[in-house]
């Protein structure tokens, strides 16, 4: 278990499927939790079916999904770092990387949550990842926190083996449904609903296992 953790993700509703069972365990242990959100996913392709929804409100929308998303979790500090959504892959690097940097020293993390760069489908995951890794790589190599990252391209372990790290999060599903539950504009998951969803054993497979890899910075 980690005392001081670091989250770093460009939307609303990246933590819910891959990392908020972890999180919720970690939180648990006594750790304390800062989301940095590298936007408020202003883009998203899906709006939800809500007749009050549009491009122009979702901003507002999402943040009071992942709000209740992080509440679910535990997760008390959440930094919306006000970079616009599908555009962080051509954000200045000196303005992304400073931002990023910053909440690394502030924070102090015993480890930091990111996507793997190159193996998490969207460009803004992988830019996400990119920044933290060059962040952490520029740091002397005894200072550095461990980087841990989620990846699910397709054929993403040809290149870059198996996860080695394995989290089960089978006990802390409740706050992961909850989590899942919050992004109401995004997913609409069969099975989720009810008091009990979380004990299925559907879901206990489905979702009980969390997987990181932890980034190799080579030197």
């Amino acid at each position: 278990m980690h005392q001081s953790i670091l989250v770093v993700l460009p939307h609303p509703d990246d933590e819910c499927f891959g990392l908020s069972g972890t999180l919720a365990k970690e939180i648990a242990g006594g750790a304390r939790v800062t989301y940095g959100c590298l936007t408020l996913g202003q883009m998203g392709r899906n709006m939800g079916a809500e007749p009050y929804n549009s491009r122009v409100a979702l901003p507002s929308v999402r943040k009071g999904e992942l709000e209740k998303s992080c509440a679910a979790i535990g997760i008390q500090d959440v930094r919306l770092m006000g970079f616009h959504d599908k555009t962080i892959e051509f954000e200045d690097r000196t303005l992304l990387d400073g931002a990023i940097e910053e909440l690394v020293r502030e924070v102090k993390p015993d480890v930091i949550y990111t996507f793997y760069p190159g193996y998490s489908v969207h460009p803004d995951h992988d830019a996400t990842g990119a920044a933290v890794v060059r962040v952490i790589g520029r740091l002397p190599k005894g200072e550095r926190p461990p980087v841990r990252c989620m990846a699910f391209s397709r054929d993403h372990e040809r290149d870059i083996g198996g996860p080695d790290v394995f989290e089960d999060v089978k006990s802390f599903l409740k706050p992961k449904v909850a989590s899942i539950l919050a992004h109401r504009t995004q997913f609409q998951v069969p099975g989720l609903d009810g008091e009990n969803a979380h004990k299925s054993k559907e879901l206990q497979e489905r979702f009980g296992t969390e997987r990181f890899w932890t980034y190799p910075f080579g030197d």
